[in-house]
C-alpha cells in the first residue's frame, strides 16, 4: 500500500512535498480550520467538485494545493500538479507534435488536476483555448484545484477572449469551493523577515 502511495505522489509532479500537518491554519484569515480539514478529507474529489483559491502572493495557496494533492494520493487517487504556464506550454508542444489528444486523454483520467499560479502571465488566444478545453472537459467529471492572485473580474487581463473567460469561470465555479486566501500578513513575507532577523 505504502509503495503505491509513494508512486502516486512521485508521479504527481509536485515541485516539493507539503503536508496538512505543516499547515498553520490560524494563518488563513477567511477560512476555518474545520473547513480546511473537511477539504482534506478529499470528499470534494469524490464529488467531482473544484477548489478555486484566490489570494495575494505568499498566503499559502500552493502549500494548501500540494497538501490536498498529497492527501488525495494517500487515498489512492491520481493527481497531477502543474503551474498554469507549464500546462499551457505542454499543451502547445503536444499540439505541435500531434500528441494533443494523447495528453488530453491522460489528463482526463486524472482524479485531481492542480493548476497553480494562474495569474502571472498572459495567455494568447491559442493557449487560452487549449487551457479552456482541458478545464471544460473536466466539468462535472473530475476535480480541479486552481490557485490565482487575481479576483475573477481581473481574469480578462490574462486571456484575450472575454467570452471564454466568462465560460471558464462558470465551469470552474459550478459545484465548487471558492476560497478567499487574501491576507494582510502574507506568510512568505513574514518568514523571509524572520530569516533576515536571525
Amino acid at each position: 500500500m505504502e509503495s503505491s502511495q509513494k508512486r502516486k505522489i512521485k508521479s504527481s509532479n509536485f515541485p516539493y512535498i507539503k503536508t496538512m500537518d505543516e499547515l498553520d491554519c490560524s494563518r488563513f484569515e477567511h477560512l476555518s480550520e474545520a473547513f480546511i480539514y473537511e477539504l482534506a478529507s478529499c470528499d470534494f474529489v469524490s464529488k467531482r467538485q473544484n477548489v478555486v483559491m484566490i489570494g495575494n502572493p505568499g498566503t499559502g495557496k500552493t502549500h494548501l494545493s500540494i497538501a490536498l494533492g498529497v492527501k488525495a494520493c494517500m487515498q489512492g487517487m491520481n493527481v497531477k500538479f502543474y503551474t498554469a504556464a507549464n500546462l499551457s506550454n505542454e499543451l502547445i508542444e503536444a499540439q505541435e507534435y500531434k500528441e494533443l489528444m494523447k495528453i488530453e486523454k491522460q489528463l482526463s483520467k486524472i482524479d485531481l488536476l492542480v493548476i497553480d499560479e494562474l495569474s502571472y502571465l498572459t495567455f494568447n488566444r491559442h493557449q487560452s483555448e487549449l487551457l479552456f478545453k482541458v478545464i471544460a472537459d473536466r466539468a462535472e467529471r473530475r476535480s480541479v484545484i486552481v490557485s490565482t492572485n487575481l479576483k475573477f473580474s481581473d481574469w480578462v487581463t490574462m486571456f484575450e477572449n472575454t467570452t471564454m473567460v466568462t465560460a471558464l469561470i462558470d465551469r470552474l465555479t459550478f459545484k465548487s469551493h471558492v476560497l478567499n486566501m487574501n491576507s494582510d500578513h502574507p506568510y512568505r513575507a513574514e518568514q523571509s523577515n524572520q530569516g533576515s532577523n536571525n
